[in-house]
């Protein structure tokens, strides 16, 4: 299950994002650190392929994937040293897949900023600080205890003090970890440190609902220009927090003619989870049988072994083969009978890497 912690500035539209995700009706009010304790909730991974599928088969259950948001109180400058509770907050998000940066990008003189004019690459610079020093005190932390084990001689700790050495000074020169482009290896060795800078970043700008359905406005223009000269691999999300808010309160059909009507083709939500899938490499598969159809989010260039262990460790311990159909010709020929009388069931064995939208079942023996 992909996890992403929501962070940003008091009053941004943090919370009332959150509920309009996940229905579940955190506090969100016009004062800063409405939300204390963190806020959990689960979405289901928008996929119309899914529904396709239970359509077709009529399975006794369906189940979608979903992700996970975490919500955490608005950080203010000076939260990594423990300013407006900041330190207890960043905590919440350690254990994240992504982070969703959600920046105001909208004039609205009944709410106010908490650093009073609307600057998104002010507040985008705020934040990644707050993130950055606090991982900073994280690394000088364990640095020293590396040091310390590496004097007598212990070349795993050697080797840890190289890696955090490195990554001192990345964080030290203003830099986050994911923008400075490390690679795999290091990045392997970094990951027990749960640091927050290291997590792929998606910019989730709060716009009004005009800028949302015409274009650009001149504040995402400027978070875009400030996230492309800084040379960060993160995607910019457009999306209303208000009409998020009032999507949440509709069927799935009312949401569709609600959307055209104002001219918007998908709901923040279903923008937001794509953007995580691609900027995360996620890609789905599915199980498709009468007793239950299920989406599963594995990465792209899993292998086989690698999906079925996703369902459980024994699949993936025990793997014989996959009997696979892409998606496509699974509809098309009315689910696996249709498609193994037409010989487009193919048996995979542990090498097959599985592609997004793949029909699976799997064989194994444990």
């Amino acid at each position: 299950m992909l996890r992403a912690g929501i962070v940003g500035l008091p009053n941004v539209g943090k919370s009332t994002l959150f509920n309009a995700l996940t229905a579940a009706k955190a506090e969100a009010a016009n004062f800063p650190f409405c939300t204390i304790d963190p806020n959990i909730g689960t979405v289901e991974v928008p996929d119309s392929r899914l529904h396709e599928l239970a359509g077709l088969i009529k399975p006794q259950n369906v189940v979608p994937a979903v992700v996970e948001f975490v919500d955490i109180a608005g950080l203010v400058k000076g939260a990594a040293q423990g300013e407006g509770l900041g330190n207890k907050f960043l905590a919440n998000i350690r254990e994240t897949d992504a982070i969703v940066h959600v920046i105001r990008c909208f004039e609205d003189s009944d709410v106010v900023h908490v650093a009073g004019e609307i600057d998104p690459v002010r507040d985008r610079e705020t934040i990644n600080l707050e993130l950055a020093l606090a991982d900073l005190a994280t690394v000088e932390k364990s640095l020293d205890r590396a040091r310390k084990a590496s004097k007598g001689g212990n070349k795993e700790a050697q080797g840890e003090v190289q890696t955090l050495e490195l990554v001192e000074k990345i964080l030290s020169d203003g830099q986050t970890i994911h923008s400075a482009r490390l690679d795999r290896e290091i990045l392997s060795q970094l990951k027990s440190y749960s640091l927050l800078t290291a997590k792929p970043v998606l910019y989730a700008a709060n716009v009004t609902e005009d800028e949302l359905a015409s274009g650009e406005g001149k504040h995402v223009q400027a978070l875009r220009a400030a996230v492309e000269a800084g040379g960060e691999p993160a995607e910019i999300v457009p999306f209303s927090a208000k009409i998020e808010a009032e999507l949440s309160e509709l069927s799935r059909e009312e949401r569709v003619e609600f959307l055209a009507s104002l001219g918007i083709e998908s709901a923040g939500l279903d923008r937001l989870i794509r953007a995580a899938y691609h900027l995360l490499g996620l890609q789905t598969y599915f199980t498709a049988g009468e007793k239950e159809v299920r989406a599963w989010t594995i990465h792209h260039g899993d292998t086989a072994p690698k999906a079925a262990g996703v369902i459980h460790s024994d699949f993936e311990r025990g793997f014989i083969r996959a009997e696979t159909v892409a998606f496509a010709d699974f509809m098309a020929h009315q689910g696996w009978k249709g498609a193994r009388e037409k010989g487009l069931v193919r048996s995979e064995g542990k090498e097959y890497i599985v592609h997004d939208g793949d029909v699976m079942l799997f064989r194994f023996n444990v």
